[in-house]
């Protein structure tokens, strides 16, 4: 999508900055980890932030550190696809503000007693604009909230952690960065 890497660019002053970029950066590695594992079957959800991630699911720690390992050294390579991944949040979240968008316009200046009749029209563009939202997600993964660029990132340890939810035990992973 043309118009995100313009924006991108536009914007890369931002996106460069030493803390968004480590945001980024880690974002990207979380996202080439979960690759990793999910190609050996394990589903999992991760966060990112400045100092590193979290992925969240019973894992064998071994595991994790062969899947970041793994992943930091395809970045090393100039494998940058793995930095984008279709289940991120990032894709949830354009979808969702997409199609709150779209239905807001289709029942706009409408009086409420006449709104169902605009409901199949609007319920048709809610559908095909979340089409449009997956690529439009993606893009802005690729140009915006990752990178592959890993830079001088290195792995400073990775962590277990079992927390007892109420519906039972939560294992997280903390990885860190520097």
């Amino acid at each position: 999508m043309k118009w995100i890497e313009s924006l991108a660019q536009q914007i890369d002053p931002l996106l460069s900055n030493e803390l968004a970029l480590r945001v980024r950066r880690n974002h990207g590695l979380e996202h080439g980890t979960v690759h990793m594992l999910n190609r050996r079957n394990y589903r999992l959800s991760g966060r990112s932030g400045v100092g590193g991630f979290d992925l969240y699911g019973d894992i064998p720690t071994a595991q994790i550190e062969w899947a970041v390992n793994e992943a930091l050294t395809r970045f090393r390579r100039g494998e940058d696809q793995w930095a984008v991944h279709p289940n991120c949040g990032t894709n949830l979240v354009t979808s969702g503000l997409l199609t709150t968008l779209v239905a807001a316009a289709g029942f706009s200046g409408i009086r409420r007693d006449r709104a169902w009749h605009r409901f199949p029209l609007v319920m048709v563009a809610m559908m095909a604009t979340s089409l449009y939202a997956m690529p439009v997600g993606l893009a802005l993964q690729q140009h915006v909230t990752t990178t592959g660029d890993m830079g001088d990132l290195d792995v400073v340890d990775i962590t277990r952690e079992e927390m007892v939810l109420l519906r039972g035990k939560v294992v997280v992973h903390h990885v860190t960065t520097r």
